[in-house]
């Protein structure tokens, strides 16, 4: 699990992977990303058994075991770390053609060797987790980040920079690249995120991709993924009430819409949410 120093699989063993739905509704702290990652790639690779997928991503760690780097000190843990991942196994930032859908879907970034800063942290942190090596995943704004060693003795990496450690001057100018020059170092900003947030974003990635392409369905796939995850944000129905609408998915927006009522039945928008509902009109069959 990227969120977390410790993997939560299945007791019922990876064969028993749920649907993502059923996923997406367990507690926070049984989401693990990495079966996530691999059930949504299911919606975009129809013939993929994301059970193998899991296993194949478990296994690559298992060269560095007779290392035994858990006792190492940090800095050396991140060193052979990186020189495994973006060396020997050929893992590198997609800095060419960063916003392909590819570099958001698990089974393209282990096929390529390809990613952005979300997918590679997922493909780090299982090494290193396989390795017995602390690591959290760090949803710094605008570039995922890796957390190594225990909290105390943190540091920080770039999965899209070859793992390259982060001192303070860098963090802040990644944080002035993505937030503008005023914007302060918060500690807060380094905390790890929780496995639901990450994959809202892995997913938030992968929408915005498809729609840059101008592909609305397999954006509206996506979209409807972080609708699973997050099914009382207001936000996220409104988005997809008008996602649904493009793509003419009519009784999906009224449902979108009809719910949105229900939860902010004083939203300033009411009126018109009301309106919308009243003109989607199903389309008359052929």
């Amino acid at each position: 699990m990227l969120g977390s120093i410790t993997l939560k699989r299945s007791p019922r063993g990876l064969e028993a992977l749920p649907t993502f739905e059923a996923f997406a509704s367990e507690p926070d702290d049984d989401l693990d990303v990495a079966v996530g990652a691999a059930l949504y790639a299911r919606d975009h690779h129809a013939e993929l058994d994301a059970a193998s997928l899991v296993r194949e991503l478990e296994a690559l760690g298992s060269a560095l075991a007779a290392e035994d780097i858990a006792g190492w000190p940090v800095r050396a843990q991140i060193d052979r770390l990186s020189r495994f991942v973006y060396g020997e196994l050929g893992f590198a930032g997609d800095a060419a053609d960063y916003y392909d859908p590819k570099n958001s879907l698990l089974p393209d970034v282990m096929a390529r060797r390809r990613g952005i800063p979300i997918t590679l942290a997922l493909v780090y942190a299982e090494i290193a987790r396989a390795n017995g090596v602390d690591v959290a995943g760090v949803g710094f704004p605008g570039h995922f980040l890796l957390r190594v060693g225990p909290p105390d003795h943190a540091l920080f990496v770039d999965p899209f920079d070859k793992g390259r450690e982060l001192d303070d001057a860098s963090l802040r100018a990644l944080l002035r690249r993505a937030m503008g020059h005023d914007a302060h170092l918060d500690p807060q900003l380094l905390e790890p995120t929780k496995g639901r947030q990450i994959l809202v974003r892995m997913l938030t990635n992968l929408k915005n991709a498809f729609a840059g392409r101008g592909d609305h369905a397999r954006a509206f796939l996506a979209l409807d993924r972080i609708a699973n995850l997050v099914p009382t944000s207001t936000r996220i129905l409104r988005e997809h009430a008008m996602a649904a609408s493009v793509i003419g998915a009519v009784e999906i927006a009224r449902a979108d819409i009809e719910r949105l009522l229900e939860l902010e039945p004083l939203a300033p928008d009411v009126e018109t949410l009301r309106r919308r509902l009243e003109a989607l009109v199903p389309r008359p069959a052929n």
